[in-house]
């Protein structure tokens, strides 16, 4: 038997050399910068969401029951309170002239904040009803805002059951005043939101449900094409300049555009809310969990218009 295990010497190291290489190309492909570890950046919140990054790649995260927006700043690595109150904010997001948009849960409206910290109300209700709680939103290259719409009870509010027969994802173009319903099939509760790098996809978590599901999304900002993404659910998430998509529940998990895990992203705490890339070169892993945020050095990077 054991004449059929012998190798000569030269096939021996060749199959050494051949594993060796394996590993090395594993790990240069790794989305985790070589030797990075999570980094904790501050511990001295209730709740954090909503991470956004602007053009210099610091980043705006809410520290909902606290009713206040936080500002990362990325060159010194601080945070400090950028706007209270704040609407009881949750998802926010940049927009392309630098204003905050933010899904102000204390009335269920949604927001827009310029660089004076003045605020529009973008929207407050759909034909004449509270909207169910909007949660998380993404911006389009046309500058049209989609958001999620699911009912968290909020200790804040006076009403106990949503206003809206449903629980939707919106649209609302560029100075529009009137959302258009562009998921309305029986959502448990739409969360989690963002799109491509080309802005041809856009990719929708049904968390009640445990479901990420990816639409192709058409000229005039209406979806089609529904599949089944991931069979796992999503606070938030975001996308990578490769097309990979990040989740978030138990730590941040990552998947190709295929749909198929390729790492899994382990934070402290029991729930991570959400996730950006920040940082003046995109490729800082800014995340949100329970009372912290966290940061990761990257060897891929974010994607802007």
């Amino acid at each position: 038997m054991k004449n059929h295990f012998k190798a000569p010497a030269f096939a021996l190291i060749l199959a050494l050399s051949l594993n060796i290489s394996c590993k090395a190309q594993i790990k240069s492909n790794s989305i985790i910068a070589k030797g990075a570890e999570l980094n904790l950046v501050a511990d001295t919140f209730e709740f954090t969401e909503g991470p956004a990054s602007d053009k210099n790649g610091d980043v705006y995260f809410t520290d909902q029951p606290n009713d206040r927006i936080v500002k990362w700043n990325s060159k010194n690595n601080t945070v400090t309170d950028y706007m209270k109150p704040a609407g009881r904010s949750n998802g926010l997001y940049i927009d392309h002239d630098g204003n905050l948009l933010a899904a102000a849960d204390e009335k269920n409206e949604l927001w827009r904040i310029d660089k004076n910290k003045e605020v529009t109300v973008l929207l407050k209700n759909f034909k004449d009803k509270k909207f169910n709680g909007p949660n998380d939103l993404w911006s389009d290259k046309s500058g049209g805002i989609y958001f999620t719409d699911p009912f968290y009870k909020r200790p804040w509010w006076k009403h106990t059951e949503p206003e809206q027969s449903a629980r939707r994802v919106y649209y609302l173009e560029l100075n529009s005043s009137s959302p258009r319903i562009v998921i309305d099939d029986n959502y448990e509760q739409p969360n989690g939101i963002i799109g491509s790098a080309d802005g041809k996809t856009l990719y929708v978590s049904d968390n009640g449900a445990k479901k990420t599901y990816v639409y192709t999304i058409e000229k005039d900002g209406s979806l089609s094409n529904k599949r089944l993404f991931a069979d796992m659910g999503s606070d938030g998430m975001t996308v990578d300049n490769l097309g990979n998509v990040y989740l978030t529940g138990d730590g941040v998990t990552v998947f190709n555009s295929k749909g198929e895990k390729i790492e899994h992203i382990d934070v402290p705490e029991k729930w991570t809310a959400n996730v950006t890339f920040a940082g003046p070169d995109q490729n800082i892993l800014f995340i949100t969990a329970m009372d912290s945020v966290y940061t990761l050095d990257m060897a891929v990077h974010g994607v802007r218009w």
